[in-house]
């Protein structure tokens, strides 16, 4: 039999599981067999709940519900709610945090708890009262990001305008490591371009992005349903992550980036101030050399700094980053016309589909490199874009017999044609093709010739 594991790891081969994780990879993430991890695997499968639902059980009732095959080291876990009654007690302590006491404990304990494990341990012995409450954060679960309120400004060296430069802050909670970016606009484009360049300054990505309802990523917000961006949520759909925007009436939900902005004006606008920029991209050189010296600045009553807590916290828990970066899409309606394309307005140009979709209408998705085609969300056709004005992109495996013919029509194809039948009807052929300014009609007098 398997060793028997703490009620708390339960809960993390669930949540690894369902992330993605393989058997292998959640026995080296947590530091258990994968004998282990595979045996606890075959109990979850054979119990009548989901996957998901199981996750929802708390960890006292996972552990009634596998009790056979669960333990609880009692002198661990007495020893950690011992300690807890100092924790609960400096809990409205200004500058109090769960980290700061979680790094005390592990001086202190033998063999201590995982971070994780610790808070939801501590959230158990005092659960949650309404009303206000102090936001726990799950090392790797989130990135806030937002604006600041006050912005930066370059020179235009060409006309010595001053020109207002808005500037993005994006947070990890646990260990509050930060990236700090100026960018042109709080538009959806320069929010996004913002969002790519954070997820790789960490190298990883959250399981979810709280945006703070900016405008460039909320349509419409709500309490309970926001109405996501729909170009920010195929950017989260792309790094398999999710948004998740503030309460909008919830400032404990806001403190956290609110902290990190006010912050960057004392560690990063402080410092510019009497600096002077031509360009954006100078600008962010100089951000990127404070923004060094801030994140490995020491905490206050701590022996750790933003970027030692994060390599000791946060990187192991993010979500590995896709191949690709993601590039931004914006969409059109179109309906497919009768030669089988659709119309591409911002280019005037034309893109084959699929002829069975004659008539249908459809929705073009779009980014600088690519254009692609969905009817009922099903993608039917996908082109490299040409930026060429009037240009027709066809995928011949898109045409109809009659049509994939048409498509062959080039001077080339007729002399090919006519050399089969000997040099004089090929030189007659290149007469008529030289001889009329619309190339349709010498085509078609040359396929009557080729046809005798």
């Amino acid at each position: 039999m398997a060793n028997k594991l703490d009620p708390m790891d339960l809960k993390q081969i669930l949540t690894l599981h369902i992330d993605g994780y393989s058997n292998r990879k959640i026995g080296s993430v947590l530091g258990i067999s994968r004998n282990t991890v595979n045996t606890y695997m075959q109990l979850f499968a054979g119990s009548q709940y989901s996957f998901k639902e199981l996750l929802d059980f708390d960890t006292a009732a996972l552990s009634e519900l596998f009790s056979s095959h669960t333990t609880l080291d009692t002198v661990r876990h007495n020893e950690l709610m011992l300690y807890f009654e100092g924790v609960n007690k400096a809990r409205n302590h200004p500058g109090f945090t769960f980290l700061y006491h979680y790094q005390q404990y592990v001086e202190l304990a033998a063999d201590p708890y995982s971070y994780t494990q610790f808070l939801e341990h501590y959230r158990r012995k005092y659960p949650k009262e309404k009303g206000s409450m102090k936001l726990q954060h799950i090392a790797g679960q989130e990135m806030f990001i937002d604006f600041a309120g006050k912005k930066l400004q370059i020179i235009d060296k060409h006309t010595g305008e001053v020109v207002s430069i808005e500037v993005f802050i994006a947070i990890l909670p646990c260990s509050q490591y930060t990236y700090v970016q100026a960018c042109m606009s709080q538009k959806c484009e320069d929010m996004i371009s913002c969002c790519t360049n954070a997820l790789r300054f960490y190298g990883g990505v959250p399981k979810a992005i709280v945006s703070d309802n900016l405008k460039s990523a909320v349509n419409r917000s709500s309490r309970y349903e926001p109405d996501i961006n729909r170009s920010f949520k195929d950017f989260a759909r792309h790094y398999n992550c999710v948004i998740n925007p503030t309460r909008s009436y919830s400032p404990q939900d806001k403190a956290l980036v609110e902290n990190a902005v006010h912050l960057a004006y004392q560690r990063i606008y402080y410092p510019l101030r009497e600096m002077t920029f031509f360009s954006l991209e100078d600008l962010n050189r100089e951000i990127t050399v404070l923004l060094e010296r801030y994140n490995n600045l020491l905490f206050k009553r701590k022996e750790s700094s933003r970027i030692e807590l994060f390599q000791l916290i946060d990187r192991q828990y993010l979500k590995a980053l896709p191949a690709d970066t993601y590039e931004l899409k914006d969409y059109k309606r179109a309906k497919v016309q009768k030669m089988g394309y659709v119309y591409f307005s911002p280019d005037k140009s034309y893109y084959s589909v699929p002829f069975r979709y004659i008539g249908k209408e459809t929705t073009i998705h779009y980014t600088k490199s690519r254009v692609e085609v969905f009817y009922h969300h099903e993608r039917i056709a996908l082109h490299q874009r040409n930026l060429i004005k009037g240009s027709y992109v066809t995928n011949t495996y898109h045409l109809s017999s009659t049509h994939k013919f048409y498509s062959e029509w080039n001077p080339e194809f007729f002399k090919k044609k006519a050399l089969a039948h000997g040099e004089y009807i090929l030189a007659c052929i290149e007469k008529i093709l030289a001889s009329q300014d619309y190339p349709e009609i010498s085509y078609k007098r040359s396929l009557g010739i080729s046809k005798l």
